[in-house]
């Protein structure tokens, strides 16, 4: 029996083909319409419906270049199921290079949405019934806030079983329990009981080879676990790829000044290791930034000019650190080729140590 066509806003797109939906959300102020872009990927066999989106906050746009790739893989020739890719959720932050909505709110804390609330509210009650209802599973594609890279690295609700097997497959290196924010979308996902992991890595309006190459890859293992794609011959490995993070802590400055960085992106800490110098600008007063816990950086503010209490370093801890070690190990390692090859400098990584 033929499988049937996948419809989307009054589109059907049949069995083993593929079509962009422009999806109406608002108008500019000129009343030119702006479009939601969707891609709508259907396989001839039965399978999840698996959503990939990106830039829900405007500024994320590694999220965008992660999709587009993932679009031009091979592997969806041979595609189980049906992939929804949304590249840009927030269009209104995209455009104007903002993490926010223009009323400056955070589209990822308005779902579920109302049809006739905020700016925000309709945009997540937009996506909510038109495309998350259809789907079985997600992922949501972010980076790190303006000056703040983040170690490529998934956020999940470990407590569902099929959200830990995804985590386990995408392989970032660091995979933290993260607890669920009212009002975002992986929390709104997982009232649905739709597994739904988050993959952060580098930094807003910043492209980066190895952060865009780790979230394709990432989705496309995922696809494989779920037998979206085919497997991969000859490509199995016992190596740790990825660790599970207890928890996490920000590390904050204590005084106003310029930070020189010590402690690197992908670096393990001990508790009481130094990680940044703040100084005054005519060098009379300098203050160590110290390590309150053991664990590896996953963030790192790159902004030398720091106020007190700003976030400066975030620190994964783990109840094996040595473990952790092996999984960043494994994934400089993974990446060595690309960074060495990279026609544009990789400052985050080049210097990537233990």
């Amino acid at each position: 029996m033929a499988r049937a066509p996948f419809e989307m806003a009054g589109v059907q797109v049949k069995p083993g083909t593929r079509q962009t939906i422009e999806i109406p959300v608002a108008k500019l102020y000129t009343h030119t319409p702006l479009n939601l872009p969707v891609e709508i990927v259907h396989g001839r066999r039965d399978g999840p419906v698996l959503m990939v989106c990106g830039a829900i906050h405007g500024d994320e746009i590694a999220g965008v270049e992660i999709v587009r790739r993932v679009l031009t893989n091979s592997a969806l020739r041979y595609l189980r199921g049906t992939l929804i890719a949304v590249p840009i959720v927030n269009i209104f932050g995209f455009v104007h290079r903002t993490r926010y909505l223009p009323d400056r709110r955070d589209l990822n804390r308005c779902f579920p949405g109302s049809e006739t609330g905020s700016l925000g509210g309709r945009i997540a009650y937009l996506l909510r019934t038109i495309i998350m209802e259809q789907v079985t599973h997600i992922i949501d594609l972010h980076t790190g806030a303006i000056h703040r890279f983040n170690l490529p690295q998934i956020r999940a609700e470990l407590k569902n079983p099929e959200t830990a097997r995804m985590a386990e497959a995408f392989a970032a290196p660091v995979i933290i329990n993260a607890g669920l924010r009212e009002g975002s979308l992986r929390a709104y996902a997982d009232s649905l009981d739709i597994p739904v992991i988050t993959y952060e890595g580098g930094e807003a309006l910043r492209f980066d080879d190895v952060v865009i190459g780790s979230g394709v890859k990432g989705v496309m293992r995922v696809m494989r676990e779920l037998e979206m794609v085919p497997p991969r011959k000859g490509r199995a490995t016992s190596k740790k790829r990825s660790e599970i993070a207890a928890n996490s802590q920000w590390v904050r400055a204590d005084i106003d000044g310029i930070m020189r960085p010590v402690a690197k992106l992908g670096q393990k800490v001990r508790k009481g290791q130094k990680l940044a110098m703040v100084a005054d600008p005519f060098g009379e007063s300098e203050t160590a930034v110290i390590s309150p816990c053991s664990g590896i950086v996953i963030c790192v503010n790159n902004l030398p000019l720091v106020n007190e209490g700003e976030a400066i370093y975030h620190i994964a801890r783990f109840d094996e650190l040595n473990e952790a070690e092996k999984a960043m190990d494994y994934f400089r390692s993974s990446f060595e080729a690309e960074v060495s090859e990279a026609v544009v400098p990789m400052h985050p990584w080049d210097e990537l140590q233990k």
